[in-house]
């Protein structure tokens, strides 16, 4: 297929509400530190030997590449050998692990804003993604007379139907122009980016066309439906297969078995068939995006397929005094808490007061 010849306007567009009937709890974000805590899950457990020492940090106001240069320091390692599975956001107490290639077995160690809570030893370094997922424990404040009732209300949705894996808009920079940078990378009329800016560009792109097709799913009632050519992700496994029967399929769906997948565009991406792909097509083209452009973005732009909805797991709500609700639940890897927040609150700033890092 060939798309448009001029480039439409790749602005972020608002993803709708899962559950916009139901009333929103209002409150804010963050207001104190505390108010924001994420634990990494992770993935696999330390085996107990190998070369890189794993340090399970808890950092408080501090960025994530902040700790692991200064554990490097603190451990006479390369800043570039230090290895964690995933960003987490500054404005918070989060918890995660770090690998470091060392020698040292130190019984406690600590920096400013963060402190080791623990030591095991592991064969390989940390990579990026190698995490099951991440916790949260959220203070919401200043919140609607009726919160609690409200905040349940919308939990049993949430609990019932999972939540929608959207990107927010931390994604697409302050100016909200990262995506169509991407898309001027593609049609090779971007100026000259480094490596960095690039990558990000292009994933930009690949996030808010992502966010369309999620967007379309849910404003056509399609958003927990099985489509002839769908591509489904098994939830247990991993795996992809396409769907050449929405009937048998829809029940699998519907017990939280697979989850429809939407893409993350490339030019060697897991391809859909059918009304599925008439949809992710209908969306490039709308975008103004050709295909054949995706060669031009290399190894960034291989393509992907990301689940249109996500399980909420060990969703909690209470109300520990007026005005102030504890929101605690379990995410995968690779989606955000503002996915959850959103359709909480009901309130058009919360993606920006939400916006951690996977």
């Amino acid at each position: 297929m060939t798309g448009p010849a001029s480039v439409s306007d790749l602005s972020p567009r608002p993803v709708p509400l899962l559950t916009p009937s139901l009333p929103g709890t209002g409150g804010l974000v963050r207001a104190l530190l505390e108010d924001f805590r994420v634990e990494e899950l992770p993935l696999y457990p330390a085996s107990g030997q190998g070369e890189h020492l794993y340090l399970e940090v808890e950092k408080r106001g501090r960025t994530t590449p902040d700790v692991a240069r200064e554990l490097a320091a603190a451990l006479g390692a390369s800043e570039r050998d230090v290895g964690y599975a995933g960003l987490k956001d500054k404005r918070a107490i989060a918890v995660q692990r770090f690998s470091v290639p060392t020698r040292a077995s130190p019984a406690e160690l600590s920096g400013p804003g963060w402190r080791a809570l623990g030591f095991a030893r592991h064969a390989n370094k940390l990579r990026p993604g190698h995490l099951g997922g991440n916790r949260f424990a959220i203070a919401v404040r200043g919140c609607v007379p009726d919160a609690l009732e409200c905040a349940r209300a919308v939990c049993a949705e949430v609990r019932l139907r999972g939540a929608a894996n959207l990107y927010g808009p931390q994604r697409f920079g302050m100016r909200g122009d990262n995506a169509a940078l991407g898309a001027s990378v593609l049609a090779r009329k971007a100026p000259r980016l480094d490596r960095f800016r690039r990558r990000l560009a292009l994933s930009a792109l690949q996030a808010e066309l992502f966010n369309r097709c999620l967007a379309a799913r849910i404003a056509g009632g399609l958003f927990a439906s099985a489509l002839d050519g769908d591509v489904m992700k098994k939830r247990a496994s991993g795996g992809l297969f396409v769907c050449d029967d929405p009937s048998a399929d829809a029940a699998r769906v519907a017990a939280g078995e697979i989850d429809p997948c939407g893409p993350l565009p490339g030019h060697d991406l897991y391809p859909a068939r059918g009304a599925a792909l008439a949809r992710e097509q209908a969306v490039l083209a709308e975008a103004g995006i050709d295909p054949a452009s995706f060669a031009a973005g290399g190894d960034e732009m291989r393509g992907a397929r990301r689940p249109y909805r996500i399980p909420v797991d060990d969703l909690d709500v209470s109300e520990p005094e007026p005005g102030r609700l504890l929101l605690c639940f379990s995410l995968p890897k690779g989606s955000y808490a503002a996915a959850v927040l959103r359709e909480i609150l009901k309130e058009p700033a919360v993606e920006e007061l939400a916006a951690e890092e996977e």
